[in-house]
């Protein structure tokens, strides 16, 4: 039986509904906390809720939107009290040469990955320093250490969430707000199961580079978000946690 080291706390989760997000839902919970799982996709966010139980509310929240923002920490407020952790998960990107790339949607992952983290966060501090502090959590990647060919708007945003991240530890430390990122790799989730054949293939062969040589778990990249979100990690700010299987510690990266 998992412990209740987060017993008490009350977390917000964006893109909760699924893949990565869901895992964290679950750890969280599992681990103690209320859980609100903020996702556009509200029919799924309610069969997570539904199938967890408990503390674990579905909360319609479109991360783009200030206005979806303030009505997410509003519930977080009058459901559970308040909030004392923020995951902001909710990202995509998609690939290809740059001079294929259209303007709209580099904007629209520029709006997702990089907006949608500020607003977020934006929104929360206040509730977060009512509660006398807590933990943000910004899932960034390995593409926000290192760069990879054919990915750049994407590499750019969580180039951007990494820094974000530093700036505002530094700048929410006196309200005992603790910012800390993580970095997941090659990870067995929903958005890599549906990639095209040749781009499953060249993700092998990054693999088989790598010192763990498997796909990382939904549940191991939770359980960097329950390590940054818990008081395990109260000296910790400003900081990255890969969770790559080595994929970094090597001079070599392929394109994806």
């Amino acid at each position: 039986m998992a412990d209740m080291r987060l017993s008490g706390k009350v977390a917000l989760v964006t893109g909760g509904a699924q893949g990565i997000g869901e895992a964290i839902v679950r750890k969280l919970a599992a681990h103690g906390a209320s859980v609100l799982i903020g996702d556009i996709q509200s029919d799924k966010a309610r069969g997570v809720a539904g199938d967890i139980g408990g503390q674990v509310v579905p909360l319609r929240l479109d991360v783009t939107d200030p206005g979806s923002w303030e009505a997410a920490v509003q519930a977080a407020s009058s459901q559970f009290g308040g909030l004392d952790i923020l995951v902001n998960n909710a990202g995509n990107g998609t690939g290809g040469p740059i001079e294929h790339q259209d303007i709209a949607s580099h904007n629209a992952i520029v709006d997702l990955n990089l907006n949608g983290v500020w607003l977020g966060i934006r929104a929360a501090v206040p509730l977060l320093a009512k509660r006398g502090g807590g933990s943000i959590v910004n899932m960034s990647s390995i593409d926000g250490l290192a760069g990879v060919a054919h990915l750049s708007t994407y590499v750019a945003t969580k180039f951007a969430v990494t820094g974000m991240t530093k700036a505002l530890a530094l700048e929410l430390g006196d309200r005992n707000i603790r910012v800390n990122s993580v970095h997941p790799g090659i990870v067995d989730a929903t958005h890599n199961r549906g990639m095209p054949p040749a781009a499953m293939e060249r993700l092998r062969k990054a693999i088989e580079r790598q010192p763990i040589k498997r796909m990382a778990k939904v549940e191991e990249v939770a359980n960097a978000v329950l390590f940054f979100a818990s008081d395990e990690s109260s000296y910790c700010t400003g900081s990255e946690l890969l969770v790559d299987g080595g994929h970094l510690a090597g001079p070599y990266r392929d394109s994806f």
